[in-house]
């Protein structure tokens, strides 16, 4: 393969981002004498603002950090819970059987500012005016308007304009849906972070005092009020075709706290491999290497037809048991231990054949037997606008291709500094294509609790104040103990499929990231989405055009049902890191959708 990027180097900082901007501001922030945690976090509010249609603050983020200071691997969770209110009864009475994609309804608590506070007031050391100031300036001043940014706006128009007011006078100045390249703004959410710092400046000259007064700004001030107003009053049209109020209060920000915990981890070969809990899909990449150590991935040659065969039927195995067993442990055991026993993915390794499984069961750890619902199958209705499939679909883009041909859901940032710390994070949800904007704020509320099931005795049931199994999955990997890598990608379900191929190059047959990074993609399509409408297509693999004939060949011939899709289509993975043979930091960033862009200085 020909590598279209250079592996970046230096010895100051290294930043990726899925856009170029955030990956400047992150660099800016090193520049000025901060760390890898505030430029991480400088760098995500920037997004929220460049990237609109793939997150923002009302949505949420999970952030994994390695302090060099404890020698030790976090996980900060941003995912909100589900409201109080939010009852299998309360969604019956509506009639709804199986949670809506977009309006109101699907909100949980906002975890994304918490988060990036959290991370602030624990690890960073800039002030709080500081790191919010690039976001304010772009959603103030303007910033380009991504052309996948420029598709969704114009798909969802006749939305906006016919329910939701509020987005249409944010996203479509002067009427009409703006072009790619348009300088766009978003001035009222300038103003809701200028408050946040006017009224956290005011509170304290102290800087964790100013970040505290900021959180509680959020959770129990003027935006807690706002959203709490507009959720109990305003009855929104959403994707079950009738207009709905919201289940969030108040009451539901004011008494949540982003949570810190000990990552998810295990050895693979001299690596250390950390990811958040299973209240994420983020152990399904642990069980997905635990399969694969027996397998003799380096004799099957790297994108071969028998390694890409083999890495297709080890995630068959690992998603069937996330789709049976994983949610939020806080609410519902989860047998995680059991899930990564030697001997358990002995039996389970045992089951990967030379043929492709069609009908992948998951496992019974314990001997617990396993239970996977069946999503409800939705009826478009008569003469529907165009715009109502899209916001029937919990994705947070348009493409014209089709979902699982776009690269362009979700956001990432990785950092790594030279104090030796590393922090990537991967925000998502708050888009502007599910819920609208809510008024005073210039921000949207996230829908991830459509990923729980409507159906009781699951642990990704819907319950109040348990989090739905969010798909953001952040990775660091240490080797021999010290800092290597962190990374992640947009992409909802297949995030841990394509990391896991760029972490396999990497650690199996020693590419850069960097050229890990462009390697063709594929994944697995076999089980529901975790987004509505839950779509599947079983023993399907979809695979770029960039395989070789002999490749998609063989992988016909062992029985896999294949979707080739267009080069360089799947994903956008974002690393920064150590090079252990030099020690020079690095960073990577894939050039799929000519956005992501990598800085080392």
């Amino acid at each position: 393969m020909t590598v279209l990027r250079p592996e970046l180097t230096g010895t100051l900082g290294g930043v990726a981002a899925t856009h170029w901007l955030a990956s400047a501001v992150g660099m800016g922030v090193l520049e000025r004498g901060g760390n890898a945690f505030d430029a991480a976090a400088a760098a995500g509010f920037a997004l929220q603002i460049v990237e609109p249609h793939s997150n923002g603050p009302g949505g949420d983020v999970v952030i994994a950090v390695y302090s060099r200071a404890t020698g030790t691997v976090r996980v900060i969770c941003g995912q909100g819970p589900m409201p109080r209110a939010a009852t299998i009864d309360a969604f019956a009475a509506r009639g709804i059987k199986q949670i809506p994609a977009g309006g109101l309804l699907p909100a949980t608590v906002p975890g994304a500012f918490g988060a990036w506070m959290r991370l602030l007031g624990e690890y960073g050391t800039l002030p709080l005016e500081s790191v919010l100031e690039p976001a304010i300036a772009y959603a103030s001043r303007g910033y380009p308007l991504l052309p996948a940014a420029a598709t969704t706006i114009d798909a969802m128009s006749g939305l906006f304009r016919g329910h939701w007011s509020e987005s249409a006078r944010v996203y479509l100045p002067g009427g009409a849906a703006p072009a790619p390249g348009t300088r766009m703004r978003n001035e009222e959410l300038a103003d809701t972070y200028r408050r946040i710092v006017r009224e956290a400046k005011g509170a304290s000259a102290g800087r964790e005092a100013q970040i505290e007064a900021a959180h509680t700004a959020f959770y129990q001030g003027f935006v807690a009020e706002a959203i709490d107003r507009f959720a109990r009053t305003t009855d929104v049209f959403d994707s079950t075709g009738s207009p709905h109020r919201g289940l969030l209060t108040g009451d539901d920000l004011a008494t949540w706290r982003p949570p810190v915990e000990e990552a998810c981890a295990l050895p693979y070969g001299d690596f250390t491999v950390h990811k958040p809990g299973p209240w994420s899909q983020g152990p399904v990449f642990l069980q997905q290497l635990a399969l694969l150590e027996g397998c003799d991935l380096r004799g099957k040659g790297l994108g071969s037809g028998a390694y890409v065969h083999t890495v297709a039927e080890a995630a068959k195995l690992a998603f069937a048991d996330r789709e049976a067993w994983y949610g939020d442990p806080d609410h519902t055991p989860v047998p995680l231990d059991d899930l990564l026993a030697p001997g358990y993915t002995a039996r389970r390794r045992a089951l990967i054949g030379e043929e492709a499984d069609l009908d992948p069961q998951p496992g019974r750890p314990g001997g617990a037997e396993p239970w996977i619902p069946q999503p409800e199958p939705e009826e478009p209705g008569v003469n529907e606008p165009e715009w109502m499939a899209h916001l029937r679909s919990g994705l947070p883009t348009v493409t014209p291709a089709g979902p699982r041909a776009g690269a362009g859901n979700t956001c990432t940032v990785a950092v790594a500094d030279a104090w030796g710390n590393l922090v990537v994070a991967v925000p998502s949800g708050g888009w502007l294509k599910s819920s609208p904007v809510i008024p005073g704020l210039g921000f949207a509320l996230g829908t991830r609790g459509q990923t729980a099931w409507l159906s009781e005795g699951h642990p990704n049931s819907l319950a109040p104040g348990r989090r739905p199994r969010t798909t953001l999955s952040p990775t660091i990997v240490l080797r021999d103990g010290a800092p290597f890598l962190a990374f992640g990608t947009p992409g909802g379900d297949q995030q841990d499929q394509w990391t896991l191929h760029a972490f396999l190059a990497v650690a199996e047959f020693g590419l850069e990231p960097q050229a890990a990074a462009e390697l063709p993609a594929w994944h697995i399509d076999h089980f529901a989405q975790s987004f509505a409408p839950r779509l599947a297509r079983p023993g399907v693999v979809v695979v770029e055009g960039s395989f070789d004939a002999e490749v998609l060949a063989e992988l016909e011939r062992r029985g896999h049902r294949l979707d080739v899709v267009p080069r360089s289509t799947l994903g956008k993975v974002c690393s920064a890191g150590v090079d252990p043979a030099t020690g020079f930091l690095r960073a990577s960033a894939g050039p799929r959708g000519r956005q992501a862009y990598a800085v080392c200085r």
